[in-house]
Order: C-alpha cells, then sequence, then structure tokens
C-alpha cells in the first residue's frame, strides 16, 4: 500500500478478543473487587505514538537538557509544544541515538539492535571523501534493511495493533513490507528535492496543506481521528533535514533575533518552529489519556547549519554532538510530570520498553533494555556500557568558515569504535589505533584526552570493546588503501 487510505482499513481485531475476555472472566466474578480485576483485565493497551525529527539534535530544542549548564537549551530555536511535552513527562538528558547519522540510527531503532548486526552505517556506500585520503579500505555498508530482521510495527501488528508510518523510513522502498498498514509518504528517500510541491521523490496525496512536514501532519492527523485503537504511529516527518525552505511568515521572527552559541540560521529556526507547532497539533489531535508519546531525534544536528555547544560537533560524529539527543517520555497518569533523570539510554530501548509496556512475549534478540521501571518508579536499573562502530568513512560538509570540531578537516568521522560506561567514554580509531578517553561528567565537550592519566580505565573500556567487537562479529577494516596519500 503506497497511499493512505481509510476505505482499505482492515478491522482490528482486539475488541473481540476484549470482549470474549470480558464474557471469560465475568463468569467467574461474584465480588467487587473481582470486577476490579475484569476491568483491570479488559483495560485497552495504550496507543504509541513515536515521534523521530530529522537532524534536530540535543540542543535542537528550547528543552533545558541539564540542570546545571545553561548552554543546554536552545535560546535561539523556540520549541513551545516540545518544551510543553517534556514538562508533562520524563526527560532523558543522557539520550543517545545507536548512530551518528540517520540509516543506521532509524535500522537500529527499529530493529533493537547494535549496528553491527544489520550492516547499515551509513546512507549510500562507505568510501566517502577522497581515495587519497582514506588509509584503510572501508567495510561494504549495506543500503537496505534486510526483511530478516522483525521490526517493532510487525511485533505491534501481530498484536491487534493497528500501524501506521508517516514522513522518512529511509530503509527500504517500502514501509508497509515491514509491519505498517498505511505508509504516508515513506520511501527510500532520505530527505525530499524541496518541502514545497513538486516534492519530487517523496509519493504523498494531496491535501489542505503543501509543505510537506505540515501535510504529513495532516494526514497523520486523519490516521488517529479515524484508526481503530490501539495504533501505533511512526511520525518520522523529513523536518528537519536539508533542504532548507523557510516558513515565509516565521522569517521575521527569526531574521534579527539574537544568535546562540553559533546558532543563527533564522531560514532553518522558522523549519524548527514550524516542526514543533506541527507536533502541537498532532498532540492535541490525541484523545483521552491512554497515549504514550515518545519524542526524539535520528542524530545530531548538522555543524555548519546550527550547533550543539557545549556538545562537540554534529551529525556524522561520534563526538556528542553527533549522537547525543533529546529524549522525552511522556503517559498522562502513568509517568510523572517534571521528570529528569541523567541515566544514559539509546534508541535502541524503544523496541523492549514498547513491547513491554504492550504486554507483547518477544522471544527475538534485542540489545536494548527496557526502560519501564524507570519511567514509571523511576528506579535505575540499567547497568551497561553503550557502544557504537563505524567501521568507514565520512566527510566533512563544506561550510564556509565552519570549525567542524572533529579530528581533522577532512573527515567526520574516520572508521573506529566507541564505548560509554558510565561517565568515561573512548574513542578507538583503526587507521592508527590511536585512543581518546574523556570524562563527560567533568568535559561535556571532549576537550581534555585522559589516556596518559588513566591507563587502567583506558584498557579497561579496550578490552569491553574488544570483548563487544567479538559478541557482535563486528567488522574490522584492517585492509590497506594502495591509493592512499601520506600527507603527514
Amino acid at each position: 500500500m503506497n497511499h493512505f487510505s481509510f476505505k482499505t482499513m482492515c478491522l482490528n481485531q482486539w475488541p473481540g478478543y476484549c470482549l470474549a475476555l470480558l464474557v471469560f472472566v465475568c463468569a467467574s466474578c461474584d465480588s467487587e473487587t473481582d470486577a476490579n480485576v475484569v476491568s483491570e483485565a479488559i483495560k485497552a493497551p495504550p496507543n504509541f505514538v513515536f515521534i523521530l525529527a530529522d537532524d534536530q539534535g540535543w540542543n535542537g530544542t528550547s528543552v533545558k537538557m541539564m540542570n546545571n549548564e545553561p548552554m543546554s537549551k536552545s535560546d535561539y530555536y523556540e520549541t513551545t509544544n516540545i518544551d510543553n511535552l517534556a514538562s508533562k513527562g520524563m526527560v532523558f538528558t543522557n539520550g543517545y541515538a545507536a548512530a551518528a547519522n540517520c540509516s543506521p540510527s532509524r535500522a537500529s531503532l527499529m530493529t533493537g539492535l547494535w549496528t553491527p548486526r544489520h550492516g547499515i552505517y551509513t546512507v549510500g556506500n562507505s568510501d566517502r571523501g577522497n581515495t587519497k585520503d582514506r588509509k584503510l579500505i572501508p567495510v561494504v555498508n549495506k543500503r537496505s534493511l534486510s526483511n530478516n530482521f522483525k521490526v517493532i510495527p510487525q511485533v505491534l501488528k501481530e498484536n491487534g495493533y493497528t500501524t501506521c508510518h508517516a514522513g522518512k523510513w529511509h530503509l527500504s522502498n517500502d514501509p508497509t513490507n515491514f509491519g505498517f498498514d498505511f505508509n504516508i509518504g515513506g520511501s527510500h528517500s532520505g530527505f525530499p528535492k524541496s518541502y514545497f510541491p513538486p516534492y519530487k521523490n517523496v509519493d504523498i496525496e494531496k491535501g489542505e496543506n503543501d509543505y510537506l512536514t505540515d501535510l504529513i501532519t495532516e494526514k497523520a492527523i486523519d490516521f488517529i481521528q479515524n484508526s481503530k485503537q490501539p495504533f501505533f504511529l511512526y511520525f518520522s516527518p523529513y523536518a528537519v533535514h536539508l533542504p532548507i525552505n523557510p516558513i515565509e511568515e516565521l522569517l521575521s521572527k527569526y531574521k534579527n533575533k539574537t544568535p546562540f552559541e553559533g546558532q543563527d540560521n533564522y531560514k532553518y529556526a522558522t523549519m524548527i518552529d514550524n516542526l514543533d507547532r506541527n507536533i502541537g497539533l498532532l498532540i492535541n489531535s490525541l484523545e483521552g489519556n491512554n497515549n504514550i508519546i515518545i519524542f526524539t531525534s535520528d542524530n545530531g544536528g548538522l555543524h555548519g547549519i546550527t550547533n550543539q555547544k557545549p556538545l562537540r560537533a554534529g551529525k556524522g560524529s561520534y563526538y556528542e554532538g553527533g549522537i547525543r539527543d533529546p529524549f522525552i517520555f511522556v503517559w498522562k497518569d502513568k509517568i510523572k510530570d517534571n521528570l529528569k533523570t541523567d541515566i544514559p539510554i539509546t534508541n535502541l530501548d524503544i523496541f523492549p520498553t514498547i513491547i513491554s509496556v504492550a504486554n507483547i512475549s518477544y522471544d527475538g534478540l534485542l540489545d536494548g533494555v527496557d526502560l519501564s521501571p524507570i519511567l514509571f518508579e523511576n528506579k535505575n536499573i540499567v547497568k551497561r556500557s553503550l557502544f557504537w562502530h563505524f567501521p568507514i568513512y565520512i566527510q566533512s560538509k563544506k561550510w564556509e568558515g565552519v570549525n567542524y570540531e572533529n579530528r581533522d578537516s577532512l573527515f567526520r568521522t574516520r572508521p573506529g569504535s566507541v564505548v560509554r560506561n558510565g561517565n568515561w567514554k573512548l574513542h578507538y580509531y583503526f587507521e592508527d589505533e590511536s585512543i581518546e578517553l574523556f570524562n563527560l561528567k567533568d568535559d561535556i565537550s571532549e576537550k581534555n584526552n585522559l589516556i596518559d592519566q588513566f591507563p587502567k580505565k583506558t584498557e579497561q573500556l579496550k578490552s569491553q570493546l574488544e570483548n563487544w567487537w567479538d559478541e557482535t562479529n563486528a567488522p574490522i577494516p584492517y585492509e590497506k588503501n594502495p591509493k592512499y596519500i601520506i600527507t603527514e
């Protein structure tokens, strides 16, 4: 199904199941207490609204992401609706994407698996940049997610959910082959040629709105208002990925606004503002309290267009600016208001958390953890390391006068792996086996390499990384590039 159409909506099986369960359980009820048990037994499972912004990053909203860091929110962008959402649930200040760019991050989110398990590391080819600058032959990248992997909507659909994808998919040609009943504008395209019609590479039915973010929201709201419950909506509008197509009526609002820590692109700011407005419309269309809303971004903001300070670098880099994202969970009357935690989590955790909350049994492999004890009981049950693997190259964007804050100006990332354990984070690079060690509690900007001061901690984390390579069968690039030209 390439287009969204309610005429072809199949009847959901959940109401029939609930009725049968009600008849069965009521037969044995002989008290008011039993009636309460029945009420709980037939309570409908929650709807899930998963909102995934594109390239928005940790400092791409006006939500304050840390208690003690004044730069942990943008004073330039205005995201009133996302701020309001954050006040009604739990904010994870150490939330991460499983990769620093879109396709691998989204593949890990959907499968709940580390990148070496599905083999998607970037968009397109893995030998990005100039051949003479690459010391190693990179690992071959997979461009599409294999149908051998089961993803979140498939599991939910098998358990009575109606599922809808809205916006960017970027993992295959058709998201309906991965458990979505409906598809609103999703394909292998990573960004629209234009946010104004004709969109050229985004196939979507016409509606009342023309601007693509507005139109996707319009269609998503149609789904919510017409869908049988329970439903799963994956709302992933292409915004705020390039191209920069500003909202004309918002330009004056930002054009003369005081810049904030390198954030000064007023045209881009209008796109963030518009995305926030549409998120507000989407949330306001929900009925009742049985809706779990999750908001995050697929990776960091694009350095040169925006800035993630105090985090270092941006999209495509495995410094904090490329992988740390806003993370918000809301469920009225279930998750308390105004909660904030610094427990490190990853988008790998979305899959196990959703199926746990929906009370679904699943025996497949998942690398994430169920966040329910944190969300509902504010308990820190997560004791683990987080890993990232990028055995390929991705070149820097060429923005004039921009300090990329990477190790060099040629690449946002050279082949390497990263591990975070507690406050410690270690970067390992395959080209020269060099290592960087940072303490994020004291040095969130990753400026001070501590390998000489903490050799035991360095060895401990390197050993963890090596064991993880073995566990996940992570491919390690080792073959020398014969066209590499030494410039040192």
